[in-house]
């Protein structure tokens, strides 16, 4: 059947997603249950083993902020010898052992007095127990830390163990965090069901980690359960996919998503999110949406989208952060009215006659909406890919110091949409290299001066001055 380029329909309605209930983070072993203490100088610290292994642990560290409002943060603690955090959810660990600064946890730059952080991680140890001690938050000095009341496993977990019994958590225990494991080695056997058990008005964030395999389900992250992380644990994005089929002229455009991501502050790394409906299989090419993402400040690292027309939909009014991250369509793929940053990613047309990339509806009030920074686009074909149209007059898109293959159409790399017209709407490009940066007449540039407003951190700072950017 031929292929045909959507005219779509000005907007989508926004779809309302029920509520659901508790928890996040998790593994398989032996489980031992920390206690939270509390220290006058300003901090109140957890630790807690949620696993461990001979020569290996998972572990998660809270420290809630009793003094001032911080700005900027960092929290610290040291290891006995011989252990080292050899991965990290949500934050950098520099160095990985001795005394460890914990930065950018959770994307944040501030905490709030009251408001609470936390980190997730793997590490190994030699001797003793697992136990890091002098807990800090920004140099003050915290209390807490208990030794694991189980003993250690004589092997490293395997997808074939059998469950552990889930332990007794005491009150004053931060809660037990889940793994998704389809063999049933986990907490849940489905994503939905981990995202279910996070309460409604969720005020910390939560790790909810994936064992590797493919979990063929449509997944929904209500608007009322915001700071949850879906961290993949195979050894490549490739490995954990969370896969759906459902097509716009069955459901609706949104309604096709296999992802809703509706609350604010949602991450997600080493995952695929993948809608797998063959546009070849219909006479109109409907669109099927990986994921709709309508949740402000979203951050994305390692993370694969798949899908033909209309991949990967960011909503009006929130903005997200993709690095290091692929993305693979046919038509307009990454498109709507959001603000959205591609930084070191892989853009690639899958489809031999081509199509365009992006289909921008940017609010004319608005400054910005999506920048491909330091990326590389590449295609199944020769000159016949185009950059985007506008899906609104005044759509803006920049590609900025990317590498574009000989797949794009070097002489006009930009399209008109329905009444919209590209050379009315905010594209631009900056020093991009490859067969496919050619500059003519129909490819405006930014002058170096004009460059400084279109920056990574620019586009993402807000009225908020968010910066997940590192």
């Amino acid at each position: 059947m031929p292929h045909h380029l959507s005219t779509r329909p000005r907007r989508s309605t926004r779809l309302a997603v029920a509520a659901t209930v508790i928890a996040a983070l998790a593994a398989s072993a032996s489980v031992a249950v920390g206690t939270i203490a509390r220290a006058a100088a300003g901090c109140q610290v957890g630790y807690q083993v949620t696993a461990q292994w001979t020569g290996g642990f998972t572990a998660a560290v809270t420290i809630k902020n009793l003094g001032d409002p911080l700005t900027g943060w960092k929290l610290g603690w040291t290891f006995p010898a011989g252990q080292s955090i050899t991965q990290a959810w949500g934050f950098t660990a520099d160095p990985v052992s001795g005394t460890v600064v914990a930065t950018n946890v959770d994307y944040n730059a501030a905490i709030g007095t009251g408001a609470v952080v936390e980190v997730g991680f793997n590490g190994s140890w030699t001797t003793g127990n697992p136990v890091p001690a002098a807990f800090t938050l920004n140099g003050t000095a915290c209390t807490g830390g208990t030794a694991p009341t189980a003993a250690p496993t004589t092997a490293a977990p395997s997808p074939s163990a059998t469950p552990s019994p889930k332990p007794s958590v005491s009150p004053s225990a931060s809660p037990v965090k889940p793994t998704v494991a389809k063999d049933g080695t986990g907490t849940y056997t489905t994503v939905q069901a981990a995202i279910n058990a996070v309460p409604s008005g969720n005020t910390t964030r939560r790790v909810i980690t994936i064992k590797a395999g493919t979990y063929r389900e449509q997944i929904k992250v209500p608007a009322d359960k915001p700071l949850i992380t879906l961290q993949g644990l195979g050894s490549a994005a490739a490995q954990t996919v969370i896969v759906y089929n459902r097509n716009a002229g069955s459901y609706g455009a949104t309604g096709s998503a296999t992802a809703w991501i509706l609350g604010k502050n949602f991450a997600a790394s080493n995952l695929t999110f993948s809608n797998d409906f063959d546009e070849n299989s219909s006479d109109t090419g409907d669109q099927a949406l990986a994921m709709y993402m309508d949740g402000d400040r979203a951050v994305f690292s390692n993370t694969r989208f798949l899908g033909d027309q209309d991949t990967l939909r960011v909503e009006d009014g929130n903005r997200a952060y993709f690095t290091g991250s692929y993305v693979e369509g046919t038509v307009d793929f990454i498109y709507s009215g959001g603000t959205a940053v591609f930084s070191g990613c892989q853009i690639y047309e899958k489809r031999s006659s081509g199509g365009p990339i992006t289909a921008a509806s940017t609010p004319t009030g608005q400054n910005y909406g999506f920048l491909f920074y330091r990326s590389t686009v590449t295609g199944a074909a020769g000159n016949v890919t185009q950059l985007g149209r506008p899906w609104q007059q005044g759509a803006q898109v920049v590609f900025r110091e990317s590498d574009l293959s000989a797949t794009i159409r070097t002489a006009q790399p930009w399209a008109d949409m329905g009444d919209a017209a590209w050379k009315q709407a905010r594209f631009f490009e900056y020093r991009n290299t490859g067969a496919g940066a050619t500059v003519n007449s129909n490819r405006p540039q930014l002058t170096d001066a004009q460059a400084a407003n279109y920056t990574p951190q620019k586009y993402l700072a807000g009225t908020d001055g968010w910066n997940p950017v590192t």
